[in-house]
């Protein structure tokens, strides 16, 4: 069992600021050639050079890397342990990619470069495009929005424009309970009334549900699938024909595509607009590690609205189109965040379609793995076969006095991430397990050892879970008021230290 965390020794660490000693310095650099009095000759203005700043640590080289290098040491990334973070697919990120992103000809280059010394970064975008709206199975792709809640805005503000040009007034979305909380959130920051609406008993959507409120008043209804319960939409082909007979788009969020990619395609499914989560599906850092990407796939009525500009190619040159009479504009400060494009770009090469298959295949063998051995210990809501992720609950743990939030900060000690706690909103005391499908089986099983153990503990001894997480350098702390009034101050309070003011 992974239990890297309890044996590692976590040494008091102050502030880079209580560090070091006047006049100690980290560099040793030989005298100027010239006289200190004429360097302002040199043609910097007086006013960009910095004064001294009072307080600035002075510290040696090997203090400052001694200092960070602990930091870092206490940091979880999917490079050190398991991350199933469910709803986000934290997958392994292929170190490849990483250093193919790092080529001077993608990390030097500046978008403002005329196009005739970029045509191979604006090839990998147009390629990149195709590939993408391959595997959607949609017509047009735009690589600007800079995350899923900024493609989901890019996608609603198509929608709105394509029936503002038409003069038709449609002021309603229709978000299921079970949608990601950026839905509803993107649909009225475009102006749209969010129409929430109930799944069925089964954790689906029903037909008959939408049926019900579809009219010509609705854009659009946006939906997840798999949802984010992590189980598949099996209606969603009736529904998008109800919202299509009505005259209405199916927007899907894409977030959980590492379910369906190369097995399933969302155009074939009636869906009109998807956005997409390189950092998520195709192998790019996530959240901390690097910025994100939201590409849009767009069926053919809304080609026309896509943000400017998009890619083109006229025989062997690429360039940049402007000329989008319907254009929603920019979303993006010029073509989205280009090197996690290079990254996901490389992921798609490097699997190409039967591996972005088998990724799929083999989280999905992954979830239901975990689902069956964790179901003897832990309550599951929905008891059927999962898609790349499955949803448990605390309520077994509930009647010896431990809730799903002692149940995470446990699993700190036993050296893995906790998973996504608390959502979806439909279940009460979720936990939201995605084990993706980089993690081997001898993995899960250390994985699932760890749920058992949990649960037994809870049984015979729940205060220990209560204190949890016990071998960390900061202990359970009161989460409301630390975000309330954060103090990043260590509290010298010795083994049982906390951080102050918390």
């Amino acid at each position: 069992m992974h239990n890297n965390i309890n044996s590692m020794q976590f040494k008091e660490e102050p502030i880079i600021f209580e560090k070091g000693k006047k006049g100690r310095r980290g560099v040793s650099l030989p005298p100027l050639d010239i006289p200190e009095d004429a360097q302002n000759r040199l043609g910097i203005p007086s006013k960009l050079l910095r004064e001294p700043i009072d307080g600035f640590p002075e510290v040696s080289e090997v203090e400052v890397i001694r200092h960070y290098t602990r930091l870092s040491q206490r940091n979880f990334g999917i490079d050190s342990n398991m991350y199933p973070l469910g709803s986000c697919t934290m997958k392994y990120n292929p170190k490849v990619n990483e250093r193919i992103s790092a080529f001077p000809g993608f990390s030097f280059i500046h978008p403002l470069q005329p196009e005739e010394q970029v045509q191979g970064a604006l090839r990998l975008m147009f390629e990149l495009e195709r590939f993408l709206a391959e595997i959607t199975g949609l017509h047009r792709v735009t690589l600007q929005p800079a995350a899923g809640a900024h493609g989901e805005y890019t996608g609603l503000r198509m929608i709105k424009e394509y029936f503002k040009t038409r003069n038709e007034v449609r002021t309603k979305i229709l978000v299921p309970d079970t949608a990601h909380g950026t839905n509803p959130a993107s649909a009225s920051m475009c102006g749209f009334r969010v129409v929430e609406f109930k799944s069925g008993k089964d954790g689906t959507i029903k037909k008959d549900t939408v049926k019900s409120l579809m009219d010509e008043t609705v854009a659009a209804i946006m939906l997840t699938n798999p949802n984010t319960l992590g189980l598949f939409e099996t209606d969603i082909v009736e529904i998008a024909e109800i919202v299509h007979e009505k005259g209405g788009f199916v927007y899907c969020d894409g977030a959980n595509l590492n379910a369906l990619m190369g097995i399933t395609r969302f155009g074939d499914l009636g869906i009109d607009v998807v956005h997409m989560n390189l950092h998520k599906t195709f192998s790019a850092p996530h959240g901390g590690g690097g910025p994100g990407s939201g590409p849009v796939a767009v069926c053919q009525r809304l080609a026309d609205y896509l943000p400017i500009p998009v890619v083109e190619r006229r025989g062997d040159f690429y360039y940049l189109n402007y000329n989008i009479p319907k254009t929603i504009g920019r979303v993006s400060s010029f073509y989205g965040n280009f090197l996690v494009c290079v990254k996901a770009y490389c992921y798609i090469l490097t699997m190409g379609p039967d591996g972005l298959k088998r990724a799929s295949i083999n989280a999905v063998i992954n979830a239901n793995y975990l689902r069956k051995k964790i179901e003897k210990k832990y309550h599951l809501p929905y008891r059927k076969i999962c898609m790349h992720e499955c949803v448990f609950t605390d309520k077994n743990q509930r009647v010896f006095g431990a809730n799903t939030l002692d149940i995470a900060k446990r699993l700190i000690d036993y050296g893995f991430h906790p998973p996504t706690i608390y959502f979806p909103l439909v279940v009460n005391g979720a936990l939201m397990i995605e084990p993706t499908e980089t993690e081997a089986k001898e993995t899960l099983d250390e994985f699932m050892k760890a749920m058992m153990k949990i649960a037994e503990e809870a049984e015979k001894n729940p205060e220990l879970l209560k204190n949890a997480p016990h071998n960390t350098p900061v202990r359970r702390v009161d989460e409301v008021k630390a975000a309330r009034n954060p103090k990043l101050r260590w509290n010298p309070a010795g083994s049982n230290r906390r951080m102050s003011g918390i």
